[in-house]
């Protein structure tokens, strides 16, 4: 009788993949996992993550739920050099602030795609500063932000190129306000674009005629939760000739990537104190070290790959 074939054989020995095949694989992953487990795996993929080129696209994106002990602005900047200029695509979700956009920027001119979500530490002059750093810049998501014209004013006036732009706000029952500042900031300043999501934007139906007379390339426009506009008669009828893909106030919103939920205004959030629980939690376990005045923008280099992210240490939470 023969002996029973090794299960090993049956399955296959990753450290023989081509390499092509084991970037593209591991490339699904995001920086952060890459960052603190994956490059900890095996010296050839450790060797692997030094190639800039694996650093071309940099996805920072989280659910905004990540343990706090990491400090992801660090982190971010670690894969932002590790591009050394190469960067064209970069996810920063929850924690950008106008210092590591600076960082980005300076880093490298060719970034063609920049995401943003929800972050009140990325100010209008933060972004536009950044911007005329950015002139091939294409494609920007800003989600949640609370940015204003100011912003998309210099985006356009100095990203020729961009082809695609999200601006999207959480939705809020009261007050009612009708507003089409942004909208004639983007109808002014970005004649190029041929798609545009104003997720739950205050604009009316003069802000999309302006968009529409501003903006003749468009072809795909998101007014979802846009409860201002009406797009009756003559509007309407020209969205739907000029538009290939048109969703319009009320349409689902079931494949919208972030939070589509109507929330209640709470007027008492104007006398908050400020502080939020980042602040709370910093003081309190010395999660975020990194601060010191005296360190520049040249100590992120120093770290090596088995940088610890982590003040708090769990290696189960990491392997």
């Amino acid at each position: 009788m023969e002996p029973p074939p090794d299960l090993a054989d049956d399955f296959p020995n990753w450290l023989e993949l081509p390499r092509d095949l084991t970037a593209s694989i591991l490339l699904r992953l995001g920086a952060v996992e890459i960052l603190t487990s994956v490059q900890r795996v095996c010296s050839p993929w450790r060797n692997l993550f030094k190639d800039p080129s694996m650093w071309r696209a940099v996805d920072m994106r989280n659910s905004g739920d990540w343990d706090l002990s990491y400090d992801l602005e660090m982190m971010c900047r670690h894969a932002v050099d590790r591009s050394c200029g190469q960067l064209v695509d970069i996810n920063v979700e929850y924690f950008g602030t106008d210092e590591l956009l600076r960082h980005i920027a300076d880093s490298s001119s060719r970034v063609k795609c920049l995401r943003l979500h929800c972050d009140d530490d990325i100010s209008d002059e933060g972004l536009s500063e950044v911007a005329a750093k950015l002139p091939l810049l294409e494609e920007l998501a800003i989600s949640h932000c609370s940015l204003s014209k100011d912003a998309l004013n210099a985006v356009g006036q100095c990203c020729p190129l961009l082809k695609s732009l999200k601006f999207n706000s959480e939705v809020y029952r009261t007050p009612h306000i009708e507003c089409d500042e942004e909208a004639l900031a983007i109808a002014k300043n970005m004649p190029g674009l041929r798609r545009l999501q104003l997720f739950g934007n205050k604009l009316t139906d003069d802000g999309v005629q302006a968009i529409l007379d501003g903006c003749p390339h468009l072809e795909s426009l998101d007014l979802r939760q846009c409860f201002n506009v009406n797009l009756a008669g003559n509007l309407g009828r020209r969205c739907a000739e000029q538009i290939k893909d048109l969703r319009c106030p009320r349409d689902p919103t079931d494949d919208y990537e972030f939070d589509a939920e109507l929330h209640e205004y709470d007027f008492f959030d104007d006398y908050s104190s400020g502080l939020s629980d980042i602040d709370d939690l910093s003081d309190t376990y010395g999660y975020y070290e990194f601060s010191d005045s005296s360190n520049s923008d040249n100590d992120y280099q120093d770290y090596d790959d088995f940088t610890n992210y982590r003040d708090i240490y769990d290696s189960d939470f990491l392997f």
